[in-house]
């Protein structure tokens, strides 16, 4: 499985940016796809992950409201909708994916998003 993560840059406070991954290889029996971030010298948070079974999306405390992320089983791939960005969304944003009822685990390379004041 190969995660490529696409969309970040720099944007004004306020601005928006929407982030995609684009999943190839064995993409059957996805448990979930999510987006984390890491932002410099902090540790790695959830932002949000998608259940496939039912296709609930669940959000950290951080972004609910700003943030909105969708999937696309079709072309396999999950995009974050980022809006009214703040300094403190500055990190490197990661997709994931989960399989097989959890055994296998993969992450996406990653794409920096700076917001900047």
């Amino acid at each position: 499985v190969q995660l490529q993560a696409s969309g970040g840059g720099v944007v004004p406070v306020g601005g928006s940016l929407r982030l995609s991954c684009a999943a190839s290889g064995d993409t059957d029996r996805v448990v979930n796809m999510a987006w984390y971030r890491q932002p410099p010298g902090k540790s790695r948070e959830m932002v949000a992950i998608m259940t496939t079974e039912d296709g609930n999306i669940r959000y950290g405390d951080s972004v609910k409201g700003r943030f909105t992320m969708s999937g696309d089983n079709a072309e396999n791939t999950v995009s974050l909708q980022m809006t009214s960005l703040r300094p403190e969304d500055t990190a490197v944003y990661y997709c994931r994916m989960v399989r097989l009822n959890g055994l296998a685990s993969y992450w996406g390379q990653g794409t920096l998003v700076t917001v900047s004041s």
